[in-house]
Protein backbone atom coordinates (compact mmCIF):
# COMPACT_ATOMS: atom_id res chain seq x y z
CA UNK A 1 0.00 0.00 0.00
CA UNK A 2 2.54 2.56 1.10
CA UNK A 3 4.23 1.83 -2.33
CA UNK A 4 1.35 2.31 -4.29
CA UNK A 5 0.92 5.61 -2.83
CA UNK A 6 4.60 6.60 -3.70
CA UNK A 7 3.89 5.40 -6.58
CA UNK A 8 0.71 7.62 -7.36
CA UNK A 9 2.67 10.93 -5.68
CA UNK A 10 5.62 10.62 -8.34
CA UNK A 11 2.96 10.52 -11.17
CA UNK A 12 1.00 13.75 -9.25
CA UNK A 13 4.35 15.25 -9.05
CA UNK A 14 5.11 14.81 -12.67
CA UNK A 15 2.19 15.75 -14.09
CA UNK A 16 2.29 18.93 -11.79
CA UNK A 17 5.85 19.46 -12.85
CA UNK A 18 4.67 19.05 -16.76
CA UNK A 19 1.79 21.41 -16.13
CA UNK A 20 4.38 23.87 -14.48
CA UNK A 21 6.14 23.84 -17.62
CA UNK A 22 3.33 24.82 -20.06
CA UNK A 23 3.43 28.19 -19.48
CA UNK A 24 4.68 30.92 -20.97
CA UNK A 25 6.78 33.34 -19.75
CA UNK A 26 8.73 36.43 -20.74
CA UNK A 27 12.07 38.51 -19.46
CA UNK A 28 11.36 40.45 -16.54
CA UNK A 29 12.36 43.84 -18.94
CA UNK A 30 8.76 43.34 -21.38
CA UNK A 31 6.68 44.66 -18.34
CA UNK A 32 3.33 46.64 -18.17
CA UNK A 33 3.68 51.07 -17.94
CA UNK A 34 7.46 49.95 -20.41
CA UNK A 35 8.25 52.02 -23.31
CA UNK A 36 8.80 50.73 -27.11
CA UNK A 37 11.04 51.99 -29.34
CA UNK A 38 9.70 54.14 -31.85
CA UNK A 39 10.23 53.70 -35.61
CA UNK A 40 12.58 50.65 -35.37
CA UNK A 41 11.28 46.94 -35.08
CA UNK A 42 11.02 45.53 -31.22
CA UNK A 43 11.51 42.26 -30.24
CA UNK A 44 9.08 40.54 -27.90
CA UNK A 45 10.35 37.21 -26.72
CA UNK A 46 10.17 34.33 -24.34
CA UNK A 47 9.89 30.78 -23.18
CA UNK A 48 6.87 28.25 -23.70
CA UNK A 49 6.97 24.81 -24.58
CA UNK A 50 8.88 23.69 -27.70
CA UNK A 51 6.89 23.17 -30.70
CA UNK A 52 4.01 25.88 -29.28
CA UNK A 53 2.87 28.57 -31.21
CA UNK A 54 3.08 31.72 -29.38
CA UNK A 55 0.68 34.85 -30.50
CA UNK A 56 1.62 38.72 -29.79
CA UNK A 57 -0.68 41.30 -30.71
CA UNK A 58 -0.54 44.98 -29.82
CA UNK A 59 -1.32 48.17 -31.97
CA UNK A 60 -3.17 46.29 -34.71
CA UNK A 61 -0.96 44.11 -34.80
CA UNK A 62 -0.51 40.30 -35.02
CA UNK A 63 2.24 38.08 -34.95
CA UNK A 64 2.90 34.55 -34.48
CA UNK A 65 6.20 32.34 -33.83
CA UNK A 66 6.71 28.67 -32.93
CA UNK A 67 9.10 28.25 -29.95
CA UNK A 68 12.05 26.66 -30.71
CA UNK A 69 13.86 23.17 -29.16
CA UNK A 70 15.56 25.82 -26.56
CA UNK A 71 12.21 26.69 -25.02
CA UNK A 72 12.30 30.47 -26.57
CA UNK A 73 10.49 32.52 -29.22
CA UNK A 74 11.20 36.15 -30.48
CA UNK A 75 8.76 38.19 -32.88
CA UNK A 76 9.39 41.60 -33.63
CA UNK A 77 7.04 44.18 -34.42
CA UNK A 78 6.84 46.34 -37.03
CA UNK A 79 8.01 50.26 -36.67
CA UNK A 80 5.51 52.55 -35.23
CA UNK A 81 5.24 55.49 -34.76
CA UNK A 82 5.50 57.43 -30.88
CA UNK A 83 1.91 57.04 -29.00
CA UNK A 84 1.18 58.27 -25.49
CA UNK A 85 -1.64 56.74 -25.35
CA UNK A 86 -1.19 53.47 -23.54
CA UNK A 87 -2.25 50.08 -24.72
CA UNK A 88 -2.18 46.58 -24.31
CA UNK A 89 0.12 44.02 -25.06
CA UNK A 90 -1.27 40.35 -25.23
CA UNK A 91 0.80 37.40 -25.30
CA UNK A 92 -0.80 34.03 -25.59
CA UNK A 93 0.80 30.35 -25.96
CA UNK A 94 0.86 27.88 -23.12
CA UNK A 95 -0.76 30.69 -21.02
CA UNK A 96 -2.39 34.15 -22.05
CA UNK A 97 -0.39 37.67 -20.81
CA UNK A 98 -1.41 40.94 -20.48
CA UNK A 99 1.08 43.61 -20.59
CA UNK A 100 -0.91 47.00 -19.79
CA UNK A 101 -0.61 50.41 -20.59
CA UNK A 102 2.57 49.89 -23.34
CA UNK A 103 3.82 53.37 -24.89
CA UNK A 104 5.17 53.87 -27.73
CA UNK A 105 8.51 56.75 -27.65
CA UNK A 106 12.34 56.64 -27.20
CA UNK A 107 14.00 54.35 -24.65
CA UNK A 108 17.49 55.20 -23.03
CA UNK A 109 19.90 52.83 -21.22
CA UNK A 110 21.35 54.72 -18.51
CA UNK A 111 24.73 53.48 -17.19
CA UNK A 112 27.90 53.99 -15.05
CA UNK A 113 28.54 54.29 -11.40
CA UNK A 114 27.52 56.37 -8.54
CA UNK A 115 27.23 59.35 -10.18
CA UNK A 116 24.24 58.20 -12.47
CA UNK A 117 22.64 56.03 -10.40
CA UNK A 118 22.90 58.94 -7.65
CA UNK A 119 18.92 59.71 -7.07
CA UNK A 120 16.40 62.10 -7.44
CA UNK A 121 16.30 62.03 -3.56
CA UNK A 122 19.87 62.53 -3.10
CA UNK A 123 20.04 65.52 -5.86
CA UNK A 124 20.00 69.37 -5.98
CA UNK A 125 16.53 70.71 -4.69
CA UNK A 126 14.24 67.18 -3.94
CA UNK A 127 11.87 68.09 -2.17
CA UNK A 128 10.40 70.29 -5.52
CA UNK A 129 11.73 67.87 -8.07
CA UNK A 130 10.43 64.74 -6.19
CA UNK A 131 6.81 67.38 -5.42
CA UNK A 132 6.84 68.27 -9.24
CA UNK A 133 7.82 65.04 -10.57
CA UNK A 134 4.22 64.49 -12.24
CA UNK A 135 5.70 63.32 -15.50
CA UNK A 136 3.29 59.78 -16.49
CA UNK A 137 4.81 60.30 -20.00
CA UNK A 138 8.52 58.96 -18.15
CA UNK A 139 8.68 55.97 -17.26
CA UNK A 140 11.61 54.06 -15.54
CA UNK A 141 12.66 50.33 -14.83
CA UNK A 142 16.29 50.19 -12.83
CA UNK A 143 18.37 46.84 -12.94
CA UNK A 144 19.17 45.78 -9.50
CA UNK A 145 23.22 45.38 -8.27
CA UNK A 146 23.42 41.82 -10.00
CA UNK A 147 26.67 39.86 -11.18
CA UNK A 148 27.92 36.61 -13.03
CA UNK A 149 30.48 34.95 -14.81
CA UNK A 150 28.47 34.19 -17.98
CA UNK A 151 25.29 35.93 -19.98
CA UNK A 152 22.27 35.33 -18.54
CA UNK A 153 19.22 35.71 -20.34
CA UNK A 154 16.73 37.16 -17.18
CA UNK A 155 17.20 39.56 -14.28
CA UNK A 156 15.49 40.50 -11.05
CA UNK A 157 13.73 43.60 -11.50
CA UNK A 158 10.66 46.06 -9.94
CA UNK A 159 9.20 46.49 -13.17
CA UNK A 160 8.42 49.44 -14.89
CA UNK A 161 7.35 52.30 -12.57
CA UNK A 162 5.31 55.36 -14.28
CA UNK A 163 6.70 58.78 -13.27
CA UNK A 164 4.68 60.33 -10.40
CA UNK A 165 5.78 62.21 -6.87
CA UNK A 166 5.46 58.64 -5.04
CA UNK A 167 8.08 57.21 -7.15
CA UNK A 168 10.64 59.51 -8.86
CA UNK A 169 12.60 59.94 -5.68
CA UNK A 170 14.45 56.66 -6.72
CA UNK A 171 15.05 56.71 -10.46
CA UNK A 172 18.27 57.73 -11.69
CA UNK A 173 18.75 61.75 -11.57
CA UNK A 174 20.77 62.35 -14.53
CA UNK A 175 18.41 60.00 -16.54
CA UNK A 176 15.45 61.85 -15.41
CA UNK A 177 16.33 65.03 -16.20
CA UNK A 178 17.64 63.96 -19.07
CA UNK A 179 14.43 62.49 -20.31
CA UNK A 180 12.52 65.49 -18.38
CA UNK A 181 14.06 67.50 -21.09
CA UNK A 182 13.75 65.57 -24.28
CA UNK A 183 10.04 64.62 -23.27
CA UNK A 184 9.71 68.44 -23.24
CA UNK A 185 11.28 69.28 -26.54
CA UNK A 186 10.04 66.23 -28.85
CA UNK A 187 6.76 65.79 -26.82
CA UNK A 188 6.90 61.94 -26.90
CA UNK A 189 7.25 59.23 -24.16
CA UNK A 190 10.21 58.02 -22.62
CA UNK A 191 11.95 55.40 -21.36
CA UNK A 192 14.54 54.64 -19.02
CA UNK A 193 16.60 51.69 -18.31
CA UNK A 194 18.39 51.94 -15.34
CA UNK A 195 21.75 49.72 -15.37
CA UNK A 196 24.30 51.20 -13.11
CA UNK A 197 26.08 50.59 -9.92
CA UNK A 198 27.63 52.81 -7.62
CA UNK A 199 32.10 52.33 -7.31
CA UNK A 200 32.21 50.30 -10.40
CA UNK A 201 34.72 49.97 -13.20
CA UNK A 202 34.43 50.43 -16.62
CA UNK A 203 35.47 47.03 -17.55
CA UNK A 204 32.69 44.72 -15.98
CA UNK A 205 29.85 46.36 -18.22
CA UNK A 206 32.18 45.93 -21.17
CA UNK A 207 30.87 42.59 -23.31
CA UNK A 208 33.56 39.82 -24.76
CA UNK A 209 33.31 41.22 -27.84
CA UNK A 210 34.04 44.88 -27.45
CA UNK A 211 37.63 43.94 -25.67
CA UNK A 212 37.62 41.94 -29.04
CA UNK A 213 37.66 44.93 -31.58
CA UNK A 214 40.85 47.03 -29.33
CA UNK A 215 44.01 45.44 -29.90
CA UNK A 216 45.45 47.31 -27.19
CA UNK A 217 43.65 45.62 -24.91
CA UNK A 218 44.56 42.14 -26.04
CA UNK A 219 47.02 41.27 -23.84
CA UNK A 220 45.18 42.95 -20.72
CA UNK A 221 41.62 41.49 -21.51
CA UNK A 222 40.98 40.11 -24.37
CA UNK A 223 43.69 36.94 -24.07
CA UNK A 224 41.81 36.49 -20.37
CA UNK A 225 38.32 36.21 -21.35
CA UNK A 226 38.21 32.76 -20.43
CA UNK A 227 39.39 32.87 -17.29
CA UNK A 228 36.86 35.93 -16.58
CA UNK A 229 34.15 33.68 -17.61
CA UNK A 230 35.50 31.13 -15.23
CA UNK A 231 36.04 33.51 -12.20
CA UNK A 232 33.97 33.70 -9.06
CA UNK A 233 31.28 36.74 -9.60
CA UNK A 234 33.32 40.12 -9.01
CA UNK A 235 32.28 43.25 -8.95
CA UNK A 236 35.52 44.24 -10.73
CA UNK A 237 35.88 41.60 -13.20
CA UNK A 238 35.56 42.36 -16.97
CA UNK A 239 32.41 41.13 -18.00
CA UNK A 240 30.37 40.34 -15.21
CA UNK A 241 28.20 43.47 -15.15
CA UNK A 242 27.62 43.21 -18.90
CA UNK A 243 26.53 39.32 -18.20
CA UNK A 244 24.43 40.03 -15.37
CA UNK A 245 22.69 43.96 -16.32
CA UNK A 246 23.21 44.58 -19.85
CA UNK A 247 22.94 41.08 -21.39
CA UNK A 248 19.08 40.34 -19.99
CA UNK A 249 17.86 43.57 -21.89
CA UNK A 250 18.87 42.08 -25.01
CA UNK A 251 17.13 42.19 -27.69
CA UNK A 252 14.97 44.72 -26.17
CA UNK A 253 15.87 48.50 -28.62
CA UNK A 254 16.55 50.94 -27.21
CA UNK A 255 17.31 54.34 -28.79
CA UNK A 256 20.75 55.03 -27.18
CA UNK A 257 22.31 54.99 -24.12
CA UNK A 258 23.98 57.76 -21.28
CA UNK A 259 26.90 56.93 -19.70
CA UNK A 260 28.54 58.74 -16.51
CA UNK A 261 32.04 56.83 -14.96
CA UNK A 262 35.29 57.36 -14.88
CA UNK A 263 36.08 57.83 -11.43
CA UNK A 264 36.58 54.41 -10.62
CA UNK A 265 39.01 54.78 -13.17
CA UNK A 266 41.07 57.57 -12.05
CA UNK A 267 44.80 57.96 -13.35
CA UNK A 268 44.63 55.49 -16.41
CA UNK A 269 44.82 58.20 -18.84
CA UNK A 270 44.86 57.45 -22.19
CA UNK A 271 44.16 53.59 -21.34
CA UNK A 272 41.12 54.75 -20.55
CA UNK A 273 39.88 56.33 -24.07
CA UNK A 274 40.79 52.48 -25.92
CA UNK A 275 38.19 50.87 -22.64
CA UNK A 276 35.62 53.41 -23.83
CA UNK A 277 35.97 52.24 -27.45
CA UNK A 278 35.59 48.86 -26.05
CA UNK A 279 32.88 49.39 -24.04
CA UNK A 280 31.23 51.92 -27.11
CA UNK A 281 31.94 49.30 -29.82
CA UNK A 282 30.53 46.38 -27.49
CA UNK A 283 27.08 47.87 -27.29
CA UNK A 284 26.91 48.84 -30.42
CA UNK A 285 27.65 45.20 -31.21
CA UNK A 286 25.37 43.60 -29.14
CA UNK A 287 22.53 45.58 -30.22
CA UNK A 288 23.66 45.49 -33.88
CA UNK A 289 23.48 49.01 -33.96
CA UNK A 290 26.84 50.21 -35.29
CA UNK A 291 25.93 54.18 -34.69
CA UNK A 292 24.12 53.24 -31.48
CA UNK A 293 24.46 56.96 -30.38
CA UNK A 294 26.62 57.15 -27.03
CA UNK A 295 26.47 60.46 -24.72
CA UNK A 296 28.83 60.80 -21.63
CA UNK A 297 29.59 63.18 -18.71
CA UNK A 298 33.01 64.46 -18.12
CA UNK A 299 34.04 64.15 -15.05
CA UNK A 300 33.80 66.82 -12.10
CA UNK A 301 37.09 68.43 -10.83
CA UNK A 302 37.25 66.88 -6.86
CA UNK A 303 39.92 66.79 -4.27
CA UNK A 304 41.00 63.14 -5.07
CA UNK A 305 44.52 64.42 -3.57
CA UNK A 306 48.10 62.94 -4.94
CA UNK A 307 49.24 64.00 -8.14
CA UNK A 308 46.71 67.31 -8.95
CA UNK A 309 47.19 66.47 -12.57
CA UNK A 310 45.99 62.63 -12.22
CA UNK A 311 42.51 63.37 -13.14
CA UNK A 312 43.30 65.35 -16.55
CA UNK A 313 44.41 62.25 -17.68
CA UNK A 314 40.50 60.93 -17.93
CA UNK A 315 39.89 64.04 -18.69
CA UNK A 316 41.71 63.78 -21.90
CA UNK A 317 40.63 60.20 -22.63
CA UNK A 318 36.92 61.47 -22.55
CA UNK A 319 37.79 63.98 -25.22
CA UNK A 320 39.64 62.21 -27.08
CA UNK A 321 36.43 59.69 -27.31
CA UNK A 322 33.80 62.64 -27.97
CA UNK A 323 36.40 63.46 -30.77
CA UNK A 324 37.40 60.14 -32.38
CA UNK A 325 34.10 58.30 -31.66
CA UNK A 326 31.43 58.49 -34.22
CA UNK A 327 28.07 59.28 -32.72
CA UNK A 328 29.32 59.91 -29.31
CA UNK A 329 28.87 63.41 -27.54
CA UNK A 330 30.29 64.33 -24.21
CA UNK A 331 28.87 66.96 -21.14
CA UNK A 332 31.60 68.94 -19.23
CA UNK A 333 30.88 69.78 -15.58
CA UNK A 334 33.72 72.05 -14.88
CA UNK A 335 31.29 74.39 -13.93
CA UNK A 336 28.66 72.48 -11.55
CA UNK A 337 30.77 70.92 -9.49
CA UNK A 338 31.81 70.43 -5.62
CA UNK A 339 35.47 69.82 -4.77
CA UNK A 340 34.58 68.24 -1.84
CA UNK A 341 31.90 65.89 -2.92
CA UNK A 342 32.38 63.26 -5.20
CA UNK A 343 29.08 63.07 -6.11
CA UNK A 344 27.83 67.14 -7.00
CA UNK A 345 24.12 67.56 -6.54
CA UNK A 346 22.95 70.12 -9.53
CA UNK A 347 22.36 66.48 -11.63
CA UNK A 348 19.71 68.63 -13.55
CA UNK A 349 22.47 70.17 -15.51
CA UNK A 350 23.94 66.93 -16.00
CA UNK A 351 20.83 65.79 -17.76
CA UNK A 352 20.02 68.45 -19.54
CA UNK A 353 23.97 69.06 -21.42
CA UNK A 354 23.48 65.03 -22.39
CA UNK A 355 20.45 66.21 -23.83
CA UNK A 356 21.13 68.89 -25.83
CA UNK A 357 23.33 66.44 -27.71
CA UNK A 358 20.74 64.12 -28.27
CA UNK A 359 18.36 67.10 -29.30
CA UNK A 360 20.29 68.27 -31.83
CA UNK A 361 22.32 64.55 -33.35
CA UNK A 362 18.68 62.45 -33.08
CA UNK A 363 15.82 65.03 -33.36
CA UNK A 364 16.75 67.31 -35.84
CA UNK A 365 16.80 70.37 -33.60
CA UNK A 366 18.78 72.30 -35.43
CA UNK A 367 18.81 75.51 -33.17
CA UNK A 368 20.21 73.78 -30.19
CA UNK A 369 24.04 74.46 -28.95
CA UNK A 370 24.92 71.31 -27.33
CA UNK A 371 28.46 71.60 -26.89
CA UNK A 372 31.11 74.10 -25.04
CA UNK A 373 34.24 74.69 -26.58
CA UNK A 374 36.01 71.68 -27.72
CA UNK A 375 40.08 72.15 -28.35
CA UNK A 376 40.63 72.03 -32.02
CA UNK A 377 44.70 72.65 -32.69
CA UNK A 378 47.22 75.41 -32.06
CA UNK A 379 49.12 77.42 -34.21
CA UNK A 380 51.97 79.39 -33.64
CA UNK A 381 55.73 80.96 -35.49
CA UNK A 382 58.86 80.08 -34.56
CA UNK A 383 60.22 83.00 -32.21
CA UNK A 384 57.04 84.57 -31.31
CA UNK A 385 55.97 85.12 -27.67
CA UNK A 386 52.48 84.33 -28.01
CA UNK A 387 50.84 80.68 -29.38
CA UNK A 388 46.91 80.87 -30.43
CA UNK A 389 44.32 78.11 -29.44
CA UNK A 390 41.62 77.34 -32.30
CA UNK A 391 38.21 75.26 -31.10
CA UNK A 392 36.14 73.06 -33.11
CA UNK A 393 33.03 74.41 -34.90
CA UNK A 394 29.66 73.12 -34.39
CA UNK A 395 27.68 71.95 -37.72
CA UNK A 396 29.67 74.22 -39.34
CA UNK A 397 29.23 77.35 -36.68
CA UNK A 398 31.43 79.00 -34.25
CA UNK A 399 29.60 79.78 -31.01
CA UNK A 400 31.67 82.55 -29.56
CA UNK A 401 33.66 82.57 -26.63
CA UNK A 402 33.36 84.68 -23.39
CA UNK A 403 34.05 84.01 -19.76
CA UNK A 404 31.52 83.10 -17.14
CA UNK A 405 32.84 85.82 -14.80
CA UNK A 406 33.76 88.33 -17.12
CA UNK A 407 37.03 88.37 -16.23
CA UNK A 408 40.04 87.14 -18.40
CA UNK A 409 40.12 83.34 -19.66
CA UNK A 410 41.86 81.55 -16.70
CA UNK A 411 43.70 77.77 -16.20
CA UNK A 412 45.90 78.52 -19.13
CA UNK A 413 48.92 77.18 -19.08
CA UNK A 414 52.00 77.17 -22.10
CA UNK A 415 55.46 75.78 -22.40
CA UNK A 416 58.24 75.72 -24.56
CA UNK A 417 60.61 72.72 -26.04
CA UNK A 418 62.08 72.60 -22.66
CA UNK A 419 58.17 71.18 -21.52
CA UNK A 420 58.19 73.91 -18.41
CA UNK A 421 54.71 74.97 -18.05
CA UNK A 422 53.92 78.48 -17.31
CA UNK A 423 50.49 80.05 -16.46
CA UNK A 424 49.45 82.16 -19.25
CA UNK A 425 47.78 85.38 -20.09
CA UNK A 426 44.92 84.57 -22.58
CA UNK A 427 42.90 87.12 -24.88
CA UNK A 428 39.69 86.15 -26.60
CA UNK A 429 40.73 87.56 -30.52
CA UNK A 430 37.72 87.77 -32.66
CA UNK A 431 35.02 86.42 -30.42
CA UNK A 432 36.37 82.56 -31.35
CA UNK A 433 40.11 81.79 -30.30
CA UNK A 434 42.54 82.69 -27.77
CA UNK A 435 45.84 84.35 -27.74
CA UNK A 436 47.95 83.09 -25.28
CA UNK A 437 51.79 84.75 -23.52
CA UNK A 438 54.03 84.31 -20.78
CA UNK A 439 56.82 86.34 -20.11
CA UNK A 440 58.78 83.29 -19.29
CA UNK A 441 58.37 81.52 -22.38
CA UNK A 442 59.74 83.37 -24.77
CA UNK A 443 58.76 80.53 -27.90
CA UNK A 444 55.82 78.49 -26.52
CA UNK A 445 55.21 75.09 -28.35
CA UNK A 446 51.73 73.97 -26.23
CA UNK A 447 49.45 74.72 -24.22
CA UNK A 448 47.68 72.70 -21.55
CA UNK A 449 43.89 74.15 -19.70
CA UNK A 450 42.57 73.11 -16.81
CA UNK A 451 44.70 70.83 -15.48
CA UNK A 452 44.20 70.12 -12.47
CA UNK A 453 41.71 68.05 -10.26
CA UNK A 454 40.88 71.34 -8.80
CA UNK A 455 40.96 73.68 -11.74
CA UNK A 456 37.12 75.24 -12.41
CA UNK A 457 37.72 77.68 -15.32
CA UNK A 458 35.54 80.34 -16.42
CA UNK A 459 35.76 80.02 -20.73
CA UNK A 460 32.40 79.35 -21.87
CA UNK A 461 30.52 79.95 -25.32
CA UNK A 462 27.83 82.31 -25.67
CA UNK A 463 25.17 79.32 -24.71
CA UNK A 464 27.15 79.44 -21.44
CA UNK A 465 28.26 75.82 -21.86
CA UNK A 466 32.30 75.47 -20.18
CA UNK A 467 35.46 74.30 -22.46
CA UNK A 468 36.46 71.44 -22.15
CA UNK A 469 40.41 71.19 -20.46
CA UNK A 470 42.88 69.57 -22.90
CA UNK A 471 46.68 69.25 -22.84
CA UNK A 472 48.46 68.93 -26.53
CA UNK A 473 51.33 67.49 -25.04
CA UNK A 474 49.37 64.64 -23.21
CA UNK A 475 49.48 61.58 -25.08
Amino acid sequence: MTKRLLSLSCVVVFFSAVFVQAETKLPNILGSNMVLQQGEKCPIWGWDDSDKQVTVEFAGQKHTAKVGDDGRWEVHLDPMKANAKGQTLTIRGSSKLELKDVLVGEVWLCSGQSNMEWTVSRSANPKEEIANGNHPLIRHIKVPHQLSPTPKDNMVTGGWQVCSPKVVANFTAVGYYFARKLQSDIKVPIGLIGSNWGGTRIEPWTPPVGFKSVKELKASHTDRLDAFAKARPGRGTPTHMYNAMIHPILPFTIKGAIWYQGESNNGEGMVYYHKMRALIAGWRSVWNKPNLPFYFVQLAPFRYGGDPTRLAGIWHAQLTTAQKIPNTGMAVTTDITNLRDIHPKNKQDVGKRLALWALAKDYGKKDVVYSGPLFEKVSYLEGKDSITVHFKKLDGKQHGLKTSDGKAPSHFEIAGKDGAWHPAEATIVYGDHLKLKSAKVKSPVHVRFGWNQLAEPNLVNRAGLPASPFNTAFK
